[in-house]
C-alpha cells in the first residue's frame, strides 16, 4: 500500500479577519476519499523578553476562544505573509509592553495545531530591554504587563495557570538554553 495522501481539491468555506477556513478533499493511501478541515493562517511572531534582573515581561489579555484572561509572552500576527518574523516580534514587544530590546535572537519555530492549521510562530529572545514609551495597542486590544521570575512562570505552567502553547514553548526553551549555558 502506498503511503501517500493526495489533495483532490480545496474549497474556501469562510474568509476571516485572521484565518481562512477551507475543506480539503483528500484521497487516502487506501484509495478512499475523505474531507478534512484546513485553517490557513499567515503566521505570527512572539518575544520572550528578559530584563537585566532576569525577570520576564508577560502580558495578560482576554482570549475570546477560552472566554477568560491568559498570561502570555508578547506576540502577534504578521501584517503580511512576507513580513519578516523578527520585525513582527520587535513590533509586538514595543506595542504590547512599551519596551525595545538591544539584542534580539531567534529561539524556536513552532506550529500550533498541525492537525488542521498551518499557523507557524517564530519565537525570539529579547535582552537589553529599555522602556521606550507607553503601549501602542490595537483598538481591540486591552493588555496588562506584568513581570515574573522564571521560576514563578515554570510553576504556573506546572500548576495549569499558563496553558498557551507558544508561551510554554518559549519559557521551557529559554530555561533549557539558560541551564545549558547557551544564552
Amino acid at each position: 500500500m502506498a503511503e501517500e495522501f493526495k489533495r483532490l481539491g480545496r474549497t474556501l468555506i469562510h474568509n476571516g479577519k485572521i484565518i481562512d477556513y477551507y475543506q480539503d478533499s483528500i484521497e487516502l493511501p487506501n484509495g478512499n476519499e475523505t474531507v478534512w478541515d484546513f485553517i490557513e493562517h499567515k503566521g505570527a511572531a512572539a518575544m520572550i523578553a528578559v530584563r537585566e534582573d532576569g525577570k520576564l515581561l508577560m502580558v495578560r489579555q482576554w482570549r475570546n476562544a477560552l472566554e477568560r484572561y491568559t498570561l502570555e509572552i508578547p506576540a502577534g500576527g504578521l501584517n503580511s505573509i512576507d513580513e519578516p518574523t523578527k520585525e513582527a516580534a520587535i513590533r509586538e514587544l514595543k506595542e504590547e509592553t512599551g519596551y525595545i530590546a538591544e539584542k534580539v535572537q531567534f529561539l524556536v519555530r513552532i506550529h500550533t495545531t498541525v492537525a488542521f492549521c498551518n499557523e507557524g510562530i517564530d519565537i525570539y529572545l529579547a535582552t537589553g530591554l529599555k522602556r521606550h514609551e507607553s503601549q501602542h495597542l490595537d483598538e481591540d486590544e486591552f493588555v496588562d504587563v506584568g513581570v515574573y521570575s522564571l521560576e514563578e512562570l515554570i510553576q504556573m505552567i506546572y500548576d495549569g495557570k499558563i496553558e498557551d502553547a507558544k508561551t510554554i514553548c518559549a519559557i521551557m526553551t529559554y530555561k533549557s538554553l539558560l541551564t545549558d549555558g547557551k544564552i
